[in-house]
């Protein structure tokens, strides 16, 4: 295991900087991207009380009996929202084809029948499947909105260090296709053919992590080595995706990452994956190619891209098709 550390970014200047100051900050977003493709955020402005809320609520429901759980079952929705078990989720499936050793909940925006997306028959969009617990809908909802937020707030960031004016991200960000998944991870003990979660690189543009109190999440170092990203009191753990290293041609590194649970109690966290809307066109941006450079991926889609991965790593997505 590896001995070097994430760089911590403080996300202060954003609210309260001027254009000079959000340069400089854009510009330690940028470095760190192009690195690890991990950072640590603190003073990110996410109330911590809506933060706790949230894990408590999850807490709650994950302690609940699995009759109970699988009432909301992500099998059971037309749009990828709701609870999976353990080993529905196999996101290394080529080395642990029995899945992740986890459970958790897909919460996407919550879109009625009438929703022009939804009338359109528009995948991966419509409503959530919500657990009949007092206040838990309101409870995730409000974290939802407040990692939304900050999501618009570094993607300005991400377009200041690219040279382009704060809101260039904005006409894909309309509706973005943003999923809030609280994740509950046994302990792995003396299993070892396990593992909490396959490594793998995130599906979308950003990921928002939250964790509580317990490590587990490691990233793999360009040097082949295996680094802990540990919790850290009033901290996010902000990482790229696929879709920014696709419009970045690999300026931003999409890296390699699992979770191993080696501790003796379950580990709680939350991923919000911040995704533009679904026919975002994700070739490489003028700015990332130099002069005579070819595009590292194929043409695709934010919505087709997130399908092909999405059906790749859920079995029921296959036993549909």
């Amino acid at each position: 295991m590896s001995m070097a550390q994430l760089p911590v970014i403080s996300f202060a200047a954003y609210a309260g900087g001027n254009k000079a100051a959000r340069l400089a900050l854009a510009e330690e977003i940028d470095a760190a991207a192009r690195d690890a493709g991990f950072f640590y955020l603190t003073n990110h402005g996410i109330d911590p009380t809506i933060i706790e809320a949230a894990f408590a609520a999850a807490e709650t429901f994950f302690d609940l009996p699995e009759a109970d759980k699988a009432a909301i079952a992500i099998a059971n929705s037309s749009c990828h929202r709701g609870w999976f078990r353990d080993g529905e989720e196999a996101l290394d499936e080529v080395n642990h084809p029995q899945g992740d050793y986890k459970e958790g909940i897909k919460i996407g925006q919550d879109l009625p029948p009438d929703h022009p997306r939804v009338r359109d028959g528009l995948p991966l969009h419509g409503a959530n499947q919500w657990p009949k617990l007092a206040g838990w809908q309101e409870t995730m909802t409000q974290c939802y909105r407040a990692c939304e937020n900050l999501g618009h707030q570094l993607m300005a960031c991400f377009a200041l260090a690219l040279g382009q004016p704060e809101d260039y991200f904005e006409p894909w960000l309309t509706l973005p296709m943003a999923t809030l998944a609280p994740l509950r991870y046994p302990p792995l003990r003396a299993d070892k053919a396990r593992v909490s979660a396959g490594a793998h690189t995130d599906f979308g543009c950003l990921t928002l992590l939250m964790q509580s109190g317990m490590g587990g999440l490691e990233i793999r170092l360009k040097n082949g080595d295996w680094l802990a990203v540990p919790p850290r009191d009033g901290h996010l753990v902000v990482n790229i995706g696929d879709m920014l290293a696709r419009w970045s041609n690999d300026r931003y590194a999409s890296t390699l990452h699992r979770v191993m649970n080696r501790a003796d109690a379950p580990r709680h966290s939350m991923a919000f994956f911040f995704d533009p809307d679904p026919q975002a066109d994700l070739a490489a941006l003028p700015r990332c190619l130099a002069k005579g450079e070819t595009p590292h991926y194929p043409a695709a889609t934010a919505l087709s891209h997130l399908l092909e991965k999405i059906d790749k790593s859920f079995a029921y997505r296959q036993e549909k098709a």
